[in-house]
């Protein structure tokens, strides 16, 4: 699916994978913050990136945490509780697609406060297209726009996946292709402000 790397919503409610990933790399999460971006996940969410168990647990993990933590206590990633209304439209949800409960919360969540759902999960992103007015957004889609605005320069680029990499995350190739993007649409900006003088 083809992003538009001119626009991005800037509240989001983000679900455990897409957290992970936007935490993977200092830079692209702080020049996110700094462009104005407001990252909010549920309680759901919380409780599965630090609380739920796992048979094991890598340094990259313990890294992911310790991350996800200090944005919290900093105020830079808001949580929000789940109530009964939130569950029960989770219970409809999980009736139409396999996803975790994590997801399932940021989705209703996000129908319940009209906001966008920044997800990286493809089953995900497709429910959400079903059932909210708002498509979803991944972190391509936030590398993408913040290279499209000149927030992120091209050396940024080589940190940032380099960052993702050393965090062990899967999206290598989805940020190359957003900032291809970004600098093709960069380009017919251009372009068309050239030709209009």
């Amino acid at each position: 699916m083809a992003i538009d790397v001119s626009v991005f919503f800037l509240s989001n409610i983000t679900d455990t994978c897409a957290i992970w990933n936007v935490l993977s790399s200092r830079r692209l999460f702080r020049v996110a913050l700094s462009s104005g971006v407001v990252f909010a996940c549920t309680r759901v969410v919380i409780y599965e990136c630090l609380h739920k168990h796992r048979k094991t647990v890598s340094e990259t993990d313990r890294e992911l945490q310790a991350r996800l933590r200090a944005a919290q206590a900093a105020a830079e990633v808001s949580v929000y509780p789940v109530e009964l209304d939130d569950l029960q439209a989770i219970a409809l949800l999980e009736n139409r697609k396999r996803l975790g409960k994590g997801e399932l919360s940021t989705i209703a969540f996000a129908i319940k406060t009209r906001q966008v759902v920044l997800t990286d999960d493809q089953k995900a992103r497709k429910l959400a297209m079903i059932v909210m007015s708002k498509a979803a957004q991944t972190t391509p889609h936030l590398f993408g726009w913040l290279f499209f605005g000149n927030r992120l320069t091209d050396p940024d680029k080589d940190e940032v996946i380099s960052e993702h990499k050393v965090m062990n995350r899967p999206l290598t190739d989805h940020l190359e292709i957003a900032y291809i993007e970004a600098c093709r649409c960069r380009l017919m900006s251009r372009g068309g402000e050239n030709s209009i003088g």
